[in-house]
């Protein structure tokens, strides 16, 4: 029995194995021992290696290794066509239903799955689950790789079976680089590679990317670079005065949307061995990002320095597969205050560095077992084991001087997991699946301090902070039970209930000062207010159910339809309150401010989310004129906290695409009318500002001749002036450090932008 998923292209075999990341181990001393075991389990699989010269495609008559629950993929075509036009792997989700996006830098937006967004996925980038190494979050898992690179990503909106979630609430999502490329038989050496540039006129963006593959019938070697750099973007009219961006900062016209430029240089090389039933595959990356910035923060980013080293093992025998991964990374991030943003303050201040150190090292193993030719279980074990150092250099003057300001001193946050899943394909109409899945979070951070103990409040809370009990030990439990009838070959209807648990964040449980200018530093959330920690907080558990009816034609090209509804309960949701201290900071005019910033700390109450996906598409006609197809989509969610009865943050509002694609020959067109409704029901006690409905119309045409693709397109072809619903507060300019950058102004959408790209193969 041999790998599943071994096909032939054009110019040599890809490897698109499923090898799904898990962890397991108990202490630092097991870790090891655990990675070194696993190795040596992956090379004994393969002790017949040496003895055999060509690799063997065979084909499994056990069932599929399905993972059941409904989910998107979005593949290697429309990847390469949405890249084009964003430099935000993020963005290649878009169109996807149950899937929006939270405006970060232009790198690093984050998605959001029926209203829960960042920590509250599972992200997972190559069997690697990637932390955030930042206060504001300005490195999500998603910004580690360039869509360039990017060979497919999978998303599970609804119901996330336990072999791939864990530690997350809401849905699961899966990208993984692209597959590596084998020789044919009697091919002898494989060599090719792949050149592009691109253009974009709003905001000036160029960038380039290139790849190069050497192979063998049995080994590939994959490089693929990549960079790109952006001004600030424009929107469509002006929505504030011209003028300097800041006292000692450049000039900014009205429509320019500040700190919103970036720069990114990503490589990554993967090696690939292949041999019978087994395959060792090794991925190395770095990342260097200058600058990136940052609209609804305080701050920009001005360094991330990453490193990346992915190792997995995947072997086949008669009973199923065994897959094993071991990786590393390291993140160094720097913040400051960037070109549109006050640098000196007081005379002496120079700005406010802040350095930001993550360190994660994951294992898993997990066995798909083919107990009978219908029944498939599933069993695996995970680790990961997180290190952050997060601190503030002193600046100058008496409020950042002379001490370092340690806001996370040695924070641990490490993952043990254990999980059984077992999927059975009753008879030819009914398939379960059921999963059980038990996580340890072990976390714990050392003692901290303030810039000046003699400062109002910095000594007195650091002395507090560091005279309690840190250490936080949560046992969580995830279950998931999920049955698909299939009646005929036009319907499937699917439906599914979960149980998930997800432990605080470090920020979420550790940030500890009150003083007015280290809790607006603290910010997850783009919606300009302060925030502090709370070492009481539990782990948020939410109750899903949800549906899936898919009705289609026989071989699913002329027509299909799809709707799922869904409901969420989460008690212990970590939402945020006014917060209450002595500090002034958390007095009377902060529980009643309704037109300004405010100050908040984490809570725990109980919420729910409801709403439904819809999407269909259609073949409209084709005939010597080429293909029509219409498609649409529609996502609605409705969040509100049980407690307070208030709504939710940064829940998307009614939103849905109307899509008509053509296609003749070497040519592919599409036309994107993007309709979003107005965002009224906002959370009153984050002072989240309305926003009004809109309509986007976008236009992409592609090319392709022989060794050569051509795009073309325009995003916003109206020139329409919006405010996106996840935008944010804007706090793109200004003294933002201090309290005087004015409440009420939302991040404006991006303006018209015509984009051009071109790609060769060589």
């Amino acid at each position: 029995m041999i790998f599943k998923k071994l096909f032939s292209s054009e110019e040599g075999h890809i490897f698109s194995g499923n090898r799904k990341m898990d962890k397991a181990a108990t202490s630092s001393f097991r870790v090891r021992h655990l990675l070194f075991s696993v190795l040596a389990i992956g090379m004994a699989q393969g002790h017949a290696w040496a003895e055999e010269n060509l690799p063997t495609i065979k084909v499994n008559a056990a069932p599929a290794d399905t993972q059941a629950a409904d989910c998107t993929v979005v593949g290697k075509d429309e990847v390469k066509s949405k890249s084009i036009a964003t430099s935000d792997t993020a963005g290649l989700l878009k169109n996807t239903p149950g899937v929006n996006l939270q405006s970060g830098g232009g790198v690093s937006s984050l998605p959001t799955i029926h209203g829960l967004a960042d920590d509250r996925l599972r992200i997972k980038v190559d069997g690697m689950d990637l932390v955030s190494a930042c206060a504001n979050h300005m490195n999500p898992p998603l910004s580690y790789i360039d869509p360039s690179n990017v060979g497919s990503a999978t998303v599970f909106a609804g119901i996330s079976p336990v072999s791939m979630g864990g530690d997350s609430i809401g849905g699961t999502i899966l990208v993984k680089s692209e597959s590596p490329e084998f020789a044919k038989p009697g091919e002898g050496t494989l060599l090719k590679g792949q050149v592009g540039a691109f253009y974009r006129s709003n905001g000036n963006v160029v960038g380039g990317n290139v790849s190069a593959t050497a192979a063998t019938e049995t080994a590939s070697v994959r490089y693929n670079g990549s960079t790109v750099k952006a001004n600030n973007y424009k929107a469509a009219t002006a929505f504030k005065a011209a003028g300097l961006a800041a006292v000692d900062r450049g000039w900014l016209a009205g429509d320019e949307v500040g700190s919103s430029m970036y720069e990114a240089t990503n490589h990554a090389l993967a090696i690939d061995v292949l041999n019978g039933d087994n395959m060792i595959d090794l991925k190395l990356g770095l990342q260097d990002i200058p600058k990136q910035g940052w609209t609804n923060q305080r701050m920009d980013m001005t360094g991330n320095k990453s490193i990346q080293a992915n190792l997995g093992v995947t072997s086949e025998f008669d009973w199923g597969n065994l897959e094993s991964r071991v990786y590393f990374e390291n993140t160094k991030h720097s913040m400051q205050f960037g070109q549109d943003k006050q640098f000196l303050y007081g005379g002496v201040a120079l700005g406010m560095p802040m350095d930001t150190e993550g360190k994660n090292l994951g294992a898993s193993l997990k066995a798909n077992i083919d107990l009978s030719s219908a029944d498939l279980l599933r069993v695996g074990a995970e680790y990961q084991q997180y290190r952050l150092d997060d601190w503030w250099n002193p600046s100058g003057g008496a409020m950042m001087a002379p001490n370092v300001f340690w806001n996370i001193n040695g924070g641990k946050r490490d993952r043990m997991a254990v999980y059984s899943e077992w999927e059975s394909q009753i008879n030819s109409s009914w398939l379960s699946q059921l999963g059980l899945r038990f996580e340890r979070v072990d976390m714990n951070t050392g003692a901290v301090q303030g810039y000046n103990t003699m400062m109002a409040f910095q000594g007195a809370e650091s002395a507090a902070f560091n005279a309690t009990n840190r250490k936080k030990v949560d046992n969580n439990i995830d279950a998931t039970a999920l049955v698909r009838f299939t009646p005929d070959e036009n319907k499937t209807i699917e439906f599914g209930y979960a149980m998930k648990t997800r432990s605080p964040n470090l920020y979420e449980r550790y940030t500890w000062s009150t003083a007015g200018m280290m809790m607006r530093m603290v910010n997850m959330a783009g919606d300009g207010n302060g925030y502090v920690g709370n070492l009481n907080l539990k782990p948020e558990t939410s109750h899903t159910i949800s549906a899936t009816v898919d009705l289609h034609d026989t071989d699913k090209k002329q027509w299909g339809v799809k709707v799922s509804p869904y409901y969420t309960y989460i008690s212990d949701h970590v939402d945020a309150a006014r917060c209450s201290s002595a500090n002034a900071n958390c007095g009377a005019a902060n529980q009643t401010a309704t037109n300004s910033f405010v100050y908040l700390q984490f809570v725990n109450q109980s919420a729910h989310l409801y709403g439904v996906d819809l999407s269909g598409d259609l073949l409209v006609s084709d005939n010597s004129y080429g293909s029509v197809t219409a498609k649409g989509l529609m996502n609605y969610v409705r969040g509100k906290n049980k407690v307070t009865r208030e709504n939710l943050y940064n829940i998307m509002p009614l939103n849905g695409h109307m899509i008509l694609e053509h296609a003749l020959g070497g040519w592919s067109s599409s036309v994107d009318v993007e309709m979003v409704a107005a965002k009224k029901k906002v959370s009153k006690v984050r002072n989240e500002m309305v926003t009004g409905g809109y309509t986007l119309v976008n236009l992409h045409s592609t090319y392709q001749w022989k060794q050569v693709r051509l795009d073309v397109g325009v995003s916003n072809l109206l020139d329409r002036f919006y405010n996106h619903p996840l935008g944010g507060a804007y706090l793109g300019q200004g003294a933002t450090m201090g309290t005087a950058v004015p409440w009420g102004v939302a991040v404006p959408g991006m303006g018209r932008s015509i984009f051009a790209g071109v790609t060769i193969d060589l």
